[in-house]
């Protein structure tokens, strides 16, 4: 038979116990819950990040880190003037490239940086503007990279046709979703859809 005292420790232990169980159940609810948003926002650049970084819960870091830099870049929709002259100019460029492939691809380059710079994109430095770009439009940052990769070679002399025209739609991709999808910071600092029309 236990005694008063000793049925005391007994119930303070089996409520340490049962705080600590439902500690670590919502600790990974919480782990869950992230993963998933994570997952789901940044799509299949996440899988890239855990690719990169060799494991989850490093690559989440690095994919939350991310998106903490967007926030502080004040992010915002182009005003349609603006919107309608990166239009032009990139229906200019287009019509130049069966003259002059190697230009166009150039002039299509240097068009997305003017478009990322009007939108607040801030950095000069590739990796840092694709894991910027990653943040709102992981759907298309691959089309970034392959584009860069094929805009190298442009410039080193080494693409031919057929990959500056596939760099061309790699950046029209791009090109697109920056005109058209706008996500910006609102004031109480949550993000939201801003359609051009």
């Amino acid at each position: 038979m236990l005694t008063t005292n000793q049925w005391t420790v007994l119930i303070a232990a089996l409520a340490a116990v049962a705080v600590i169980v439902l500690a670590l159940l919502s600790a990974r609810a919480i782990s869950r819950r992230r993963h998933a948003m994570l997952r789901d926002r940044f799509g299949p650049e996440y899988d890239r990040a855990v690719e990169e970084q060799g494991n989850v819960t490093r690559a989440e870091r690095e994919l939350a880190s991310r998106a903490k830099r967007v926030e502080k870049l004040h992010l915002r929709p182009l005003a349609e003037p603006d919107r309608l002259e990166f239009s032009r100019k990139w229906t200019d460029i287009q019509a130049r490239f069966v003259d002059d492939p190697s230009d166009a691809v150039r002039q299509a380059d240097e068009l997305i940086n003017a478009v990322m710079a009007a939108r607040g994109y801030d950095s000069r430095e590739f990796e840092q503007r694709v894991a910027d770009l990653s943040v709102e439009h992981a759907n298309v940052v691959q089309h970034y990279r392959a584009a860069r990769v094929l805009a190298d070679a442009n410039r080193e002399g080494r693409a031919q046709t057929e990959q500056l025209r596939q760099a061309f739609v790699h950046y029209r991709e791009l090109f697109g979703d920056l005109l058209e999808r706008a996500r910006v910071n609102e004031p109480d600092g949550h993000m939201q859809e801003a359609r051009a029309t």
